[in-house]
C-alpha cells in the first residue's frame, strides 16, 4: 500500500487554510456590512430584520384574512387601507417634528411597540369599522416611529454614512419581507381561521421584539444630544421649518411623484398581465422575485457617492430614463406572443428594478443633504408624508394612464417619471452651485 506524498498533504492543508480564511473574510465583511459593531447601525439593522420579517408575514396574510375570515368585501378593505394610510401620512410629519424636540429614540421605540401591539387587534376584527380603527392606530404609531428612525440616521451618521445606512436597511428590509412572505405560505395553505390569527399574532410579536434592540441606541442620535431643561431654556435648538424651504418642498413633491413607480409593480403589473397580455399570471411572481434580487444585491454598491447633491441629481435623472424606458417596454407586451410577452416583461422589470435602486439611493442622499440638520426629524417626516400621499394616489394615476389607454398611457406615465427626475436633476445642480 503506497503512502500519500508529503507535498500532497501540505497542499491539502494549504487548501483548507485558504478556505477557512475565505470563510472568515466573508464573516468579517458581512459583519461590517450589517454594522454589527456600530452602536447606531447595529441596533437599527437587528430591529429592521425582526420587524420586516413580521411585516412580510403580515402583509401577505392580512388581505386574505380580512376577505376569507373577517368577511370584508374588497371595497371595505380598500376603504380601511385608505383611511389607515391617511392616518399614517399625518403621523409621519408629527413623528419627525417631535424627534427634533423630544428623544428620537423614545419615539422610535414607542411607535414600534404600540404599532405592533395594536396589530394583534386584527384578530378580533369582524367588520369594516374595527378594521379602520385598528389599521389607523397601527399606521399612526408605526409612521411616527419610522419618521423618528429616519431622524436617527440623519444624526447618527454623516455624509456617505447616512446613505450607506439607508441602503443597508433597505437591503435587510427586502430580505426580511421576502422571508416573511414565504413563511406566510403556511397559514395560507392551512386556510383556517386559527392559522391566520396565529400568523397575525406572530407577526405582531416579531415587530414588538424588533423594538427592543433600539433601546441600545446612544444618546447622540437625539436632537442636540442630551440637554437639560436649563440648557434648553438658555439656548433652544430650533432649526428651519421644511414648510418654509421651497427647494425641499419641490424635492419632496417630485420624488413623491417618482415614487408612483412602486405602484407599477404592485398594482399595475398583475392587472396589465392578466387583462392585456398573453403571458401567464404567474409571471407576476417572477417579476417580483427579479425585483427583490436586483434591489437586494445592488442597493448598497450603487448608493455610493449619492451623498454629493450634484451626483445624486444625475443618478436620479438616469433612474428617470430607465423608468420611462421600462414603461414603454411594459406596453409592448400587449398583443405579443406568449414567449415574447414574457421576455418583454422581464426586460421591463429589469430596467424598472435598476430605476428603483438608483432613485432610492439618490433620493436618500438629497433628502439628507438638502435638509437643515437642526430640523432633521421634521424634514424626514415631510419626506415620509409625501410617500404616504403616493400610496393613495399612485393606483388611480396608473389606472387613468397606462391601464386605460395602453401604449399612449404608458408613454404618458413614463413621461411623468422622466419629467420628475429631470426636475430633481435641476434641484441637485442648483444646490451644488449654492454650496460651491
Amino acid at each position: 500500500m503506497s503512502e500519500e506524498p508529503p507535498f500532497a498533504e501540505a497542499e491539502a492543508e494549504a487548501g483548507e487554510s485558504a478556505a477557512a480564511q475565505a470563510r472568515a473574510g466573508i464573516r468579517v465583511r458581512l459583519a461590517e456590512l450589517l454594522g454589527r459593531d456600530d452602536p447606531v447601525l447595529g441596533p437599527l439593522v437587528l430591529s429592521t430584520a425582526l420587524a420586516t420579517l413580521g411585516r412580510g408575514v403580515f402583509l401577505t396574510a392580512l388581505v386574505l384574512y380580512l376577505t376569507l375570515i373577517a368577511r370584508l368585501t374588497p371595497e371595505q378593505i380598500a376603504l380601511a387601507v385608505a383611511v389607515s394610510a391617511v392616518a399614517g401620512m399625518a403621523a409621519s410629519y408629527l413623528g419627525g417634528w417631535l424627534s427634533d424636540r423630544v428623544s428620537a429614540r423614545r419615539i422610535t421605540v414607542a411607535g414600534q411597540l404600540v404599532g405592533s401591539l395594536v396589530l394583534i387587534g386584527y384578530v378580533w376584527v369582524d367588520g369594516v369599522l374595527p378594521a379602520i380603527v385598528v389599521g389607523s392606530v397601527s399606521f399612526f404609531a408605526g409612521s411616527m416611529g419610522h419618521a423618528a428612525s429616519s431622524a436617527i440616521i440623519a444624526r447618527g451618521f454623516e455624509g456617505p454614512g447616512r446613505v450607506r445606512a439607508r441602503a443597508v436597511m433597505r437591503t435587510v428590509t427586502n430580505v426580511g419581507i421576502a422571508l416573511g412572505s414565504a413563511a406566510a405560505a403556511i397559514p395560507i395553505l392551512l386556510s383556517t381561521p386559527e392559522a391566520y390569527r396565529i400568523a397575525l399574532v406572530v407577526a405582531a410579536l416579531l415587530s414588538f421584539v424588533g423594538a427592543l434592540p433600539l433601546l441600545r441606541l446612544p444618546p447622540r442620535v437625539d436632537a442636540g444630544g442630551v440637554r437639560t431643561a436649563e440648557e434648553e431654556a438658555v439656548a433652544p435648538v430650533r432649526g428651519r421649518s421644511p414648510w418654509r424651504d421651497a427647494r425641499y418642498l419641490a424635492f419632496v413633491l417630485l420624488s413623491s411623484i417618482f415614487a408612483i413607480q412602486f405602484s407599477v409593480l404592485d398594482y399595475a403589473m398583475p392587472l396589465w398581465i392578466a387583462h392585456a397580455t398573453e403571458a401567464p399570471i404567474v409571471v407576476v411572481s417572477v417579476l417580483i422575485i427579479l425585483n427583490t434580487v436586483v434591489v437586494t444585491s445592488l442597493t448598497v454598491p450603487l448608493s455610493k457617492g449619492t451623498d454629493d447633491v450634484r451626483r445624486a441629481g444625475r443618478v436620479f435623472a438616469v433612474a428617470g430614463v430607465l423608468m420611462a424606458a421600462a414603461c414603454v417596454v411594459y406596453a409592448l407586451a400587449a398583443g405579443a406572443p406568449v414567449w415574447l410577452a414574457i421576455l418583454v416583461l422581464v426586460l421591463g422589470a429589469l430596467a424598472h428594478a435598476l430605476a428603483e435602486v438608483l432613485s432610492q439611493a439618490a433620493g436618500w442622499g438629497l433628502s439628507f443633504e438638502l435638509a437643515d440638520p437642526e430640523s432633521a426629524g421634521a424634514y424626514q417626516g415631510l419626506v415620509g408624508m409625501g410617500w404616504g400621499v403616493v400610496s393613495a394616489v399612485g393606483p388611480p394615476v396608473i389606472a387613468i394612464t397606462a391601464l386605460q389607454f395602453g401604449l399612449p398611457g404608458w408613454i404618458l406615465l413614463g413621461g411623468i417619471f422622466l419629467a420628475s427626475s429631470l426636475g430633481i436633476l435641476w434641484i441637485g445642480r442648483r444646490a451644488a452651485l449654492a454650496t460651491a
